[in-house]
């Protein structure tokens, strides 16, 4: 279960986030495109924007089911 004390700083501030314990598999970025990227410095991802409708909430949650080692947390600030 994602950590929201270790999510990563580049974060968009709001309900979904990455921690540190992403592995880069590129599973949320296939998943949810427009609200997850990869920082290829880093090997990492991170969300870029926040869900504002249904819809979106949806393509975040499909994300986070995705991650294999359940990187992403639904409970953010």
């Amino acid at each position: 279960m994602a950590d929201k004390s270790s999510k990563w700083d580049m974060n968009a501030d709001g309900k979904f986030y990455v921690d540190d314990q992403c592995i880069a598999c590129d599973a949320c970025v296939f998943e949810a495109p427009d609200f997850f990227a990869m920082n290829d410095d880093d090997g990492h991802a991170y969300v870029i924007k926040q869900p504002s409708n249904d819809q979106e909430l949806q393509n975040c949650k499909e994300a986070l089911e995705a991650c294999p080692v359940e990187a992403i947390g639904d409970d953010g600030e």
